[in-house]
């Protein structure tokens, strides 16, 4: 099969690779139909996040089960699935708990030895546990709504929860990205009143507005905080999703949230601990929450929505390439042109 790799800084391929096989009886094999590039695969295309050359990459996907191993009895071969960005087994202490990212025999896709999503087929270990099973028929535009629940609706719903978003509230999004913008989507779902998107790139602010947003800040720095807290009355946000992960964006956060509130934090963290200032927090009462999200936990609630017509986190994708085109699609999204790439490995087709 073709599939996605990694050699270095700026130098994503799609080469020919071993086909996947079952390894376990608790295996199955997934034909990819829809797949994604994402925000914190750049972290690795710019050189920031290091990968091992030849490296598989790509973390999002759904498709169609080709085989499954004997001990596996949740899906089987003709089953279309969704699959979170982590694998779990679904029994551990934590799968039992929501936390499937902290499954002790869980991982990620493309991690060495592993199948990425940016490829024509993916070995799924403990697929009882990791897959989502799909109703069968569903059209393509359905298929890519629920594709966005593999990674970013489920991270940006994750950092609403994490935030403590509550209906009547204010919640302010540091960060236009395909996360923020989906924390965005999250926050009004969960029923915000006043939603503050920090961003200044106009396609994606106007994508924040029809998510909920209430209002655009493009300011940065102190004086973004300024300007939300001039737009709250001088108290800040009761809910804070920082969705990118730098130090600034951090300490952005923590200063426009309200004494009493919390910052629900997925940005991947490439800032170190700088942007944490603990003696402010601690002052003004500020909780800091977060992490990895378990989008295995929050997939049949947000399934559900999308299935009912209530959430349509898709809009996010504003591009579409075959596997060819992924190398251009890094190209694209690393250069702001594109917000989030659709990639349609076999074609897209069921």
């Amino acid at each position: 099969m073709r599939a996605t790799v990694i050699y270095g800084p700026h130098d994503v391929r799609v080469e020919d690779v071993p086909d996947p096989v079952l390894v376990h009886p608790t295996d199955a094999v997934v034909r990819v139909t829809h797949a994604c590039i994402c925000g914190s695969d750049l972290w690795a295309y710019q050189g920031v996040a290091a990968r091992e050359p030849g490296q598989r990459i790509g973390h999002e996907f759904l498709g169609v089960v080709e085989s499954a191993g004997a001990d596996v009895t949740g899906v089987k071969p003709g089953d279309t699935v969704v699959a979170p960005f982590v694998w779990s087994d679904g029994t551990c202490e934590f799968c039992r708990e929501g936390l499937h990212t902290s499954c002790p025999v869980g991982g990620f896709w493309g991690q060495p030895g592993s199948d990425g999503g940016q490829g024509q087929a993916v070995r799924v270990p403990y697929a009882d546990g990791t897959l989502v099973k799909l109703p069968s028929g569903l059209d393509d535009a359905l298929l890519v709504k629920i594709l966005a629940l593999s990674d970013v609706m489920s991270t940006g719903h994750h950092a609403a929860l994490s935030a403590g978003v509550r209906k009547g509230g204010t919640v302010a999004v540091v960060g236009d990205g395909a996360v923020g913008l989906c924390g965005v989507l999250a926050a009004h779902r969960l029923g915000a009143e006043r939603i503050i998107a920090l961003g200044r790139h106009d396609s994606r602010t106007a994508l924040a507005r029809r998510f909920g947003a209430t209002d655009v800040v493009p300011e940065r720095g102190d004086e973004a905080v300024a300007v939300v807290r001039e737009l709250t009355g001088g108290q800040g946000a009761h809910a804070v999703i920082e969705a990118v992960g730098t130090e600034q964006s951090m300490r952005t956060a923590i200063g426009v949230a309200r004494d009493g509130g919390a910052v629900g934090f997925v940005g991947v963290p490439h800032g170190g601990s700088a942007g944490v200032d603990i003696g402010d927090m601690f002052g003004r009462n500020v909780a800091l929450r977060g992490g990895v999200a378990p989008a295995r936990a929050y997939i049949p609630e947000l399934l559900a929505d999308v299935l009912a017509g209530t959430l349509d986190p898709s809009p996010v994708f504003d591009s579409s390439v075959d596997l060819d085109g992924v190398p251009g699609g890094y190209a694209a999204m690393n250069d702001r042109k594109a917000l989030k790439v659709l990639v349609r490995p076999n074609g897209g087709s069921v």
